[in-house]
């Protein structure tokens, strides 16, 4: 296989030099000079979203305040985001992947992954070389640069691509990893946050090297999941395929950026609720159901990742998605501060009913009296989904709260555990 991770240099930075240059006619180019990308100082987003090289040489960090940032450069040239303009960018860029190959599964707003086994582009040329096809193709036409790490798994291919930059082109193949990859730091590997190195190095374990030659039963023991995960990624193995990108009509999704920075599962797991209420309450809107959710996690080094399952049944009932999100939640936040959460569902199906089997006895919702609050305690229960009576009279019940909710506003029905203490 031939996998290609594309990342766009400083995104939003280049976009909006880009579209300042060809659109507005400017002619300063913000890359050229100490610039960055920056929301409202007075508010959560008053932070650096995308720096310029010359401003990176002044010690300027992406998430830092711009109160930071000016101290470190008093000329620095702040500009508010355009994330519409930015949109567009994106698009343009995947309508180009999806050119070369079909399968093409886009990770965020200025990155992609891409299939390319097989593909017409590497007749004649090795993975490289086709890699720097694409590269200068993509600066041709758009007039940006991108990163392109170039493996035969995801893993290795976005670990590629975070080598050396801007403008460059990067392989890590399994036999590539012992001399470019295990000498790293082990902070450096994909879905190590900053409690899961600290955890690692209170292991003493301080390069990915050591990780991937460690025990992997110890590391599950310390870590969980998640440590089971990072320890395969460590010596390269990633199954996951490259997901074809679904027609928006085909899932429905919420996120949130989080007023401060959460570092409690308690208090992640109630915005996990109000998600799941959102996702849920727009799949019964449109008679859908789900069979996939899938939870994303942002955070405060705008670090992405995310995890998905397939639920035993379709559902849209708001209880049963939010168990399999905080499951998802579990297996995959390393403790890092939270800047954002997402939730989405996919695989849809219009099934009004569900088949029984000898395991559906009783309603996952907790019909005993129990602290709402406890939230984290309340989503580790293990799900036993609804027989087909109690799904429906379930689906009608929050279809009701639905159509309140509609006509007297949001806050006019909500679940105890919002209530503040």
């Amino acid at each position: 296989m031939v996998i290609f991770h594309i990342d766009v240099n400083n995104a939003f930075l280049s976009w909006e030099a880009v579209y300042r240059l060809t659109t507005l006619n400017e002619s300063l180019d913000l890359r050229e000079i100490p610039s960055v990308i920056g929301g409202d100082e007075t508010k959560r987003h008053g932070i650096v979203l995308a720096k310029s090289t010359p401003a990176k040489a002044y010690g300027i960090r992406t998430a830092e305040t711009l109160a930071e940032a000016k101290k470190k450069c008093p000329t620095i040239k702040i500009v508010p985001p355009r994330h519409e303009i930015y949109k567009t960018f994106s698009r343009e860029l995947i309508h180009y992947l999806k050119s070369l190959t079909p399968i093409v599964e886009q990770y965020s707003i200025d990155e992609a992954f891409t299939d390319m086994t097989g593909c017409p582009i590497l007749t004649g040329r090795s993975p490289v070389e086709a890699a720097d096809f694409v590269r200068e193709e993509i600066y041709r036409r758009f007039a940006y640069t991108v990163n392109i790490g170039v493996s035969s798994n995801k893993v290795l291919a976005k670990m590629a691509s975070d080598f050396e930059k801007p403008n460059k082109v990067h392989r890590l193949f399994p036999d590539d990893i012992e001399k470019k990859m295990w000498p790293l730091p082990v902070g450096d590997l994909f879905l190590v946050g900053r409690a899961s190195e600290k955890k690692l190095y209170n292991l003493g374990i301080r390069t990915i090297g050591e990780l991937a030659r460690s025990d992997k039963n110890i590391i599950r023991s310390h870590m969980g999941k998640h440590g089971e995960i990072i320890h395969d990624y460590a010596n390269g193995i990633d199954r996951s395929p490259v997901l074809r990108e679904q027609p928006e009509s085909k899932g429905y999704g919420n996120s949130t950026t989080l007023p401060h920075d959460v570092t409690d599962t308690g208090e992640a797991k109630k915005v996990l609720l109000k998600l799941c209420e959102s996702v849920g309450s727009r799949l019964r809107a449109d008679g859908f159901s789900a069979h996939v959710i899938a939870v994303t996690i942002k955070d405060n080094q705008f670090r992405h990742s995310s995890h998905q399952c397939t639920m035993p049944a379709a559902t849209n009932i708001t209880s049963e998605l939010y168990h399999y999100a905080c499951t998802l939640f579990d297996e995959t936040w390393d403790g890092s501060p939270i800047r954002l959460l997402g939730v989405s569902s996919s695989k849809l199906s219009k099934e009004s009913s569900r088949q029984l089997n000898i395991f559906d006895n009783t309603i996952y919702l907790r019909q005993e009296s129990t602290p709402s609050t406890d939230l984290a305690k309340e989503s580790s229960r293990q799900p036993r989904f609804l027989g087909n009576d109690l799904y429906l009279r379930q689906g009608k019940m929050e279809e009701a709260v639905d159509q309140i909710r509609k006509k007297y506003g949001h806050n006019a029905i909500f679940r105890a555990s919002n209530l503040e203490k």
